[in-house]
């Protein structure tokens, strides 16, 4: 059985020049629930959010280890961080 390859990690920018790094199937949708105020607490004070970056195409599991790796790096090298990953194997 294939792996399901839908998952994206992706980071935004905050009005307040922070960024927030998450995980979702549908990027689209899930950029319009953060503006709207819906999709995090730690968003929901920062608005307008802007997308900095996306990694697709990765499985649940890949996506999920991105974010905690995203997540633990300091904050100048974490667009880096996300645009360099490769997935294990």
């Amino acid at each position: 059985m294939t792996p399901d390859r839908n998952w994206s990690t992706y980071l935004l920018k905050c009005s307040d020049g922070s960024l927030y790094c998450g995980v979702t199937k549908n990027m689209e949708n899930r950029l319009i629930k953060h503006n709207e105020g819906t999709a995090s607490k730690y968003t929901r004070s920062r608005l307008p959010v802007k997308l900095a970056a996306v990694k697709g195409h990765l499985t649940k599991r890949e996506a999920y280890q991105l974010e905690y790796q995203i997540k633990k790096t300091p904050t100048h090298q974490k667009l880096s961080t996300l645009n360099d990953w490769k997935p294990e194997n």
